[in-house]
């Protein structure tokens, strides 16, 4: 079984459509939906972690690329300005899977970016605005 995370991008008819739907029954590939942004009549993006055989997530991609979604891998990257960090902990405390920690008599903020599953709450948290999420 393999694994793939990806940008979604849908066009406005096809944002209605039930292509997680059709990716797990006729492709047989699990999809975690790890962050969305779709909306009636709008253009949706979604970040999914596609789980599977290789050519099945193969297939559905290509799928998904013939019914007009564009389908990018996922840039799993956050910028965080370490510098200028205060270790306040707020991102710490909002961070679900656990990627943002203190260590240290110092209480150094840590980010494991193999946890992080890009959901942005730790964006929202910081105080000073020093975390971006790039995907």
């Amino acid at each position: 079984m393999s694994s793939k995370r990806v940008v979604l991008t849908f066009p406005p008819e096809v944002v209605e459509q039930p292509v997680v739907a059709i990716m797990v029954k006729q492709y047989e590939i699990l999809t975690n939906i790890l962050r969305a942004q779709v909306h009636e009549g709008e253009v949706g993006r979604m970040l999914v972690e596609l789980e599977g055989d290789t050519k099945k997530i193969r297939a559905a991609i290509k799928y998904l690329k013939e019914i007009g979604v564009t389908v990018e891998d996922a840039i799993r990257d956050i910028a965080l300005d370490e510098s200028s960090c205060i270790s306040c902990g707020a991102c710490t405390a909002v961070c679900v899977p656990g990627a943002l920690s203190l260590h240290g008599e110092e209480q150094e903020l840590l980010l494991n970016r193999k946890k992080c599953i890009l959901c942005g709450f730790c964006v929202d948290a910081c105080p000073l605005q020093l975390i971006k999420v790039k995907f």
